[in-house]
């Protein structure tokens, strides 16, 4: 394709500068053609920057709108604090932290300041001095044979089909290069994924990668792909925030062939998972599906990842963990606010519970239960910024996993067209042309720079909160709105009084 534009870029040229010296006139027009097909050249070569990549003029558009002139921006098309599901300034951050560039920001927070909702960390007058070593937390209950050593912040579940080949290379060489595990997603083990650094494995209901020719759970095939160095942990997802009761969408148009063979199933059909697993219906299936998927790995931490919906049936899985003396080694909880590829507008504005409450149910469950000490709670649902770690943890949560930062890092600029194949980026698209902009060696770097600064900010935070560990991050390390009240109430009620009658 490239030598298709230099050589058609060279034909126009002549023709265009031939007819203007002949004509002796509007030699303009042939200059500029001259400078916009060098800067277009430059363009197909440069790695930095996939969308002038694949689009090497036109591209310059979003630059122009969104980075060269932010007074239109400001005024006129977007505000820092505006877009949706992640707002410009999210997203600004998580660029800046990938490029390992300058991540502050002046004149103040863009924020409108409520102090009913505002919510903030407690800091102390007695801060400590940041440590630069990176958290982890090693992942492995009783019967786990083979424990693995985390790191508090990892990618979270993206396939192969729902993200192009490319960016889970990159991916898997930033989680190798940072030392965090790189979910694979449901759809399998790509040899996108093997690139080097650490997996865990995710099994959705369609079994894709371990299923038979009728779609259930293969041991066979599972053993074989379980026992793979790279991968470190097992997880088995009973459901996902942005989605919960409802299987994967992956679009027929992004079903290649070569996904369709990882997956074992037909090329150039939309492929739906099944809502629920078949390989078990009730907690005690549940659990013993566990234990066989941990015994098969060669004792690998295994677990579960779901959006908490009706309560009852997670506290009768706490119930069966006594009853069978069968723990996982972990739970992953998913929020309704978490994101997907493709998924009903139903199931993701109407269908789950929130992360915040639901790690907070989870936690005093699994401790009334009498089993938090047993395994581990990773938390998953929009936790994109150092703060949302903090928070996450301070839930219950002992470490986190985010899907759409990484996806941030790899250049992805919240296009929404995850489900359609055209994203420009070549993020989430199977389409050839537009996967060639993705740059692998940069976005490598991306990924591990994004990591390593994210976690590098949690450390100051909890070091301006006066804490030496994360162990020591809990609720009281945050204020809401309502303490404010109470202040106000405590100390200026005659004020209050007189404000609330106007």
């Amino acid at each position: 394709m490239r030598n298709k534009f230099i050589f058609w870029g060279i034909v126009v040229l002549i023709v265009t500068w031939t007819t203007a010296l002949l004509l002796k006139n509007h030699l303009w027009i042939p200059i500029l053609l001259t400078f916009l097909y060098i800067l277009g050249i430059y363009n197909t070569y440069q790695t930095k920057h996939a969308i002038l990549r694949n689009f090497p003029v036109l591209g310059y558009f979003r630059y122009i709108f969104e980075e060269i002139s932010p007074e239109i921006q400001q005024y006129f098309i977007e505000r820092e604090t505006d877009g949706k599901p992640f707002p410009r300034h999210q997203r600004s951050a998580a660029y800046r932290r990938s490029k390992n560039v300058g991540d502050t920001v002046p004149f103040g927070t863009q924020l409108e300041i409520n102090h009913r909702k505002y919510e903030g960390i407690k800091h102390s007058i007695y801060a400590k001095h940041p440590k630069e070593e990176l958290p982890r937390v090693t992942i492995g209950g009783q019967d786990c044979k083979q424990p693995y050593n985390a790191s508090l912040f990892n990618i979270s579940a993206m396939s192969f089909g729902a993200l192009s080949d490319r960016a889970q290379q990159a991916l898997n060489r930033g989680a190798k290069k940072g030392n965090f595990y790189h979910n694979t997603g449901e759809g399998g083990i790509s040899p996108h994924h093997l690139e080097g650094g650490d997996l865990c494995w995710q099994i959705g209901t369609g079994y894709f990668g371990c299923r038979d020719d009728h779609g259930n759970f293969n041991p066979e095939l599972f053993t074989k792909y379980s026992n793979l160095e790279n991968v470190k942990m097992i997880e088995i997802k009973l459901s996902q925030g942005a989605k919960p009761g409802h299987g994967g969408v992956l679009p027929g148009v992004k079903n290649t062939p070569e996904i369709a063979a990882i997956r074992h199933v037909k090329p150039g059909v939309t492929i739906l998972s099944p809502p629920s697993h078949s390989a078990f219906s009730n907690a005690e299936g549940l659990l013993r599906f566990v234990h066989q998927l941990r015994e098969l790995s060669g004792g690998k931490p295994t677990g579960f990842k779901l959006c908490i919906g009706d309560t009852k049936e997670f506290e009768e899985i706490c119930e069966q963990m006594n009853i069978l003396n069968i723990y996982p080694d972990f739970i992953t909880v998913d929020g309704a606010e978490g994101g997907t590829g493709a998924a009903p507008p139903e199931f993701s504005d109407g269908v789950g519970m929130p992360l915040e409450p639901a790690l907070i149910f989870v936690n005093r469950t699994l401790i009334n239960y009498e089993v938090r000490d047993k395994l581990r709670i990773i938390a998953s649902g929009k936790v994109l910024t150092s703060l949302d770690i903090l928070r996450a943890v301070a839930m219950g949560a002992d470490l986190c996993n985010n899907a759409r930062g990484f996806m941030f890092s790899l250049g992805c600029i919240q296009a929404l067209r995850c489900n359609t194949n055209t994203c420009p980026t070549g993020v989430a698209t199977q389409d050839k042309m537009l996967i060639k902009g993705l740059d692998t060696n940069d976005k490598t770097e991306r990924v591990y720079q994004f990591h390593k600064n994210t976690l590098h900010t949690c450390n100051e935070l909890i070091a301006a909160a006066g804490r030496e560990t994360y162990d020591q991050v809990d609720a009281s390390m945050f204020m809401r709105g309502d303490e404010f009240e109470h202040l106000s109430d405590t100390y200026f009620p005659d004020i209050l009084e007189n404000v609330r009658k106007r």
